[in-house]
């Protein structure tokens, strides 16, 4: 994943090199592979590249365009092929995807970015109209943050350089903090207010007093997938899903994969270990990662993840995550984000990078997304809901009845559930799981209401079907999530989402529901379009369900501490209330049921603050090489300086 980087002065003054050498400093660890720059009288422009692609080693960038536009690309696009051919130019198989997309752009604009299939985020700089346009993917996993001042523009992969070098302190968004401590935050928003996130599926326009941010593709409700029998829609899930690990898997490195032995990951390997015997794929191997912790009773995925081994004839790494459960601000001299602080200890980070270092790996992939989009949420009420939308009243009620037989509930509650989510939220209340954390403060919670229920929105009767509509939603979700992950520069990987395909959620989108699940058949299409190729033991296993024990014994040995250590900062800010949040802690170690989640977001928050406000006044601390750690392992709490 390569980082961009830009500043423009709309007086016309010049970039100061001093400064420019300073960005270089804080980005130089995440672009090993080469830096390139553009500079004129009021614009710079920097480029380091992380390649992942044959193509992407034969790039220059920033990249000059025919009309002398000049743009910097950051991203893989799948469907090379079909935009060589259809912009019919000088392009061929060979060419760069920058230089593929810089044609698009030049030949189409705006309305070109929804051709662009891919992982991908851009900007362009327009001398001769004297603006700047910054765009992103419909999944968002590339990050592009800026900035719009009165008198000048910022833009950067990264957070760092944005906050550090701004020579003021940002107030923080309240909203994006609310967003963390539920389903997180809009993908726009930053921890900071005044610097904003490039959306997905968006471009942003901006120069001086212009600022236009625009949506320029969606997923098509229309489109319908409709087949007379089960084996015609199981032979387009494996074409889909096929292509989707295809394009993934374009590297000329090896590739390596999560498996985790449950289904998302287990077919993600199968089925790219079926492409890269073929021939069909460009990666050279595919390595595997699992992880185990022999301390749980409740979590033993070690016969699982050896099926998949077993079968492929190889085995991964295994990395041991029992040697506790600890949150760290990793970062060498700065957090941009609670999201930095990660829970993982030490000896698993050392052992992955370990991992990806011996494989010579700069993509991962992983399966997020596939227990949402196949199925592996058995929820029955998009299903019912799209047959009462369509007036499908004699298939709504025979569907109701073989749900409730075999839910063994009264069909009158299943009517309800179903029918409940076209009402206003006033009306049918809010589930528990959208529920604010108990220990957050009334005032907080009143101000942030959107963020914190998840931006929760009810089903129309009119319009989309209802299950389209809970396709969008959870994938809103996901993006959140994804937008909300910062980069790591140890090791450096590219993260690609094999289940979140464009090409792969349209064909779900659109095919029926009840193909996905049936009465006693979760995940129905998945596992029969798989059979053969992912193991019985793993396509027929029960859904991984288990309650994890080392987060919750950590967590609870933390309530002497914050009994002890004086005010929290999240309470003294208006957003914890300490005391409810040391009940939540008591609870937790008498082994009553919390969320585990919720305390450790929580926790990340207040450690976090805790740091921004011990880094005041002024952005300059943080250049002092401080290193802030807070262990939940055999070590009850401590935080050293270096």
């Amino acid at each position: 994943m390569s980082i961009q980087f830009g500043h423009w002065n709309f007086d016309g003054g010049p970039v100061k090199s001093e400064y420019l050498e300073r960005v270089r400093g804080i980005l130089a660890p995440y672009g090993p592979h080469g830096q390139g720059s553009h500079s004129e009288s009021s614009v710079a422009i920097l480029y380091l590249a992380l390649h992942a692609t044959r193509e992407s080693r034969r790039e220059t960038q920033p990249y000059t365009t025919k009309r002398g536009a000049i743009l910097t690309w950051d991203g893989r696009l799948d469907n090379r092929d079909e935009l060589v051919r259809e912009l019919a130019s000088d392009l061929d198989a060979s060419s760069t995807d920058v230089s593929i997309a810089a044609k698009a752009y030049e030949d189409w604009g705006t309305q070109g970015f929804g051709k662009l299939v891919g992982d991908w985020a851009l900007s362009v700089w327009e001398p001769t109209l004297r603006s700047l346009l910054l765009a992103k993917d419909p999944l968002g996993s590339r990050p592009l943050y800026y900035v719009l001042e009165a008198d000048q523009a910022r833009w950067s992969s990264l957070l760092d350089p944005l906050v550090l070098l701004a020579n003021r302190s940002f107030a923080l968004n309240q909203e994006y903090l609310a967003g963390w401590l539920s389903y997180f935050p809009s993908s726009h928003l930053t921890p900071y207010a005044g610097i904003q996130s490039v959306p997905p599926s968006s471009f942003v326009l901006l120069g001086p007093n212009r600022h236009l941010v625009h949506k320029y593709w969606e997923f098509d409700p229309h489109q319908r997938g409709r087949y007379r029998a089960d084996q015609e829609y199981e032979e387009h899930f494996r074409h889909v899903f096929r292509g989707a690990i295809r394009r993934t898997l374009r590297s000329d490195r090896p590739v390596l994969a999560e498996l985790s032995g449950g289904r998302d990951s287990s077919a993600i390997v199968c089925m790219a270990d079926e492409l890269i015997s073929a021939g069909h794929a460009e990666a050279p191997r595919l390595d595997t990662v699992s992880y185990y912790d022999d301390s749980e009773p409740n979590w033993n995925e070690r016969p699982y993840f050896a099926a998949v081994e077993a079968k492929r004839g190889r085995t991964g790494w295994h990395i041991d995550i029992s040697s506790g459960f600890e949150c760290e601000a990793i970062a060498a001299s700065f957090a941009a984000s609670p999201a930095s602080l990660e829970w993982r200890g030490q000896s698993a980070r050392r052992q992955f990078a370990a991992c990806v270092a011996s494989g010579g790996n700069t993509v991962l992939l992983t399966g997020i997304g596939g227990d949402e989009f196949t199925g592996g949420v058995p929820a029955v009420e998009p299903e019912l809901q799209d047959l009462l939308a369509s007036a499908h009243v004699g298939a709504f009620f025979g569907q109701l009845r073989r749900w409730a037989l075999y839910r063994k509930r009264p069909w009158t509650h299943l009517f309800w559930e179903a029918i409940r989510g076209f009402f206003p939220a006033a009306l049918r209340g809010l589930p528990g799981h959208l529920q604010p954390l108990g220990w957050i403060k009334r005032d907080f919670v009143e101000r942030n209401s959107a963020a914190l229920r998840g931006y929760e929105t009810r089903v129309k009767l009119f319009g989309p079907l209802p299950s389209f509509q809970e396709n969008l939603s959870t994938l809103e979700c996901l993006v959140r999530q994804i937008s909300c992950t910062p980069l790591a520069r140890e090791p450096l990987c590219e993260m690609r989402y094999p289940f979140l395909d464009r090409d792969f959620l349209q064909f779900l989108f659109s095919i029926p529901r009840e193909q996905l699940i049936r009465p006693g058949h979760s995940r129905s299409l998945m596992r029969r379009a798989l059979s053969g190729i992912v193991p019985d033991a793993i396509l027929n296993r029960k859904r991984k369900a288990f309650i994890v024990r080392s987060p919750m014994l950590a967590l609870s040995k933390l309530r002497s501490h914050f009994a002890a250590s004086g005010p929290m900062v999240s309470d003294l800010m208006g957003i914890i209330d300490q005391k409810k949040f040391l009940e939540a802690l008591e609870r937790a170690h008498t082994g009553m049921e919390i969320s585990v989640v919720g305390l450790t977001r929580t926790l990340a928050l207040e450690f976090w603050l805790k740091t921004r406000e011990e880094s005041q006044p002024g952005p300059e601390r943080w250049h002092e090489g401080r290193r802030c750690e807070h262990s939940f392992g055999p070590t009850q709490f401590r935080r050293s300086r270096s």
